[in-house]
């Protein structure tokens, strides 16, 4: 009886690892194609982010940390899913940790809009890249 509860719980944690996995690679997409359309289209993309485009050296700087940014977050969400190595989650959840207190700095000291739905999706990211970290290490 032992063993059947136990293989039931192995094959139930098997589960949910997949569904984070998917909940992770959803949003790792979604960055990888957000730094792609930093190359492509900024102005589509910037505009979607509430964000203007710069001139000169500004839009060179724009679009190539924004595009590095977003390529960053997914591939290295993507490269720890498939080698299924949680160190990899390290960086986007600093990328991220730090892309919120930024928010929070630019809100509080230099007069921007508060960031609400977008400091809600980062730290869902965040807590979704945790998850899979603690179901890595107990695999």
């Amino acid at each position: 009886m032992v063993l059947s509860q136990g293989a039931g719980r192995q094959t139930g944690n098997r589960g949910i690892a997949a569904v984070l996995k998917v909940l992770a690679a959803v949003p790792a997409l979604g960055f990888l194609i957000v730094g792609l359309a930093w190359w492509i289209a900024p102005a589509l993309v910037g505009s979607q982010l509430g964000m203007a485009l710069l001139g000169g050296l500004g839009l060179s700087t724009q679009i190539a940390d924004l595009a590095s940014f977003f390529m960053t977050l997914g591939g290295t969400i993507l490269i720890g899913l498939l080698r299924e190595d949680r160190v990899w989650f390290y960086p986007p959840n600093m990328l991220l940790a730090f892309a919120i207190i930024g928010r929070l700095v630019a809100w509080r000291f230099h007069g921007a809009d508060f960031a609400g739905s977008m400091i809600a999706v980062e730290a869902l990211v965040i807590a979704i890249l945790v998850l899979n970290a603690r179901a890595m290490a107990k695999a």
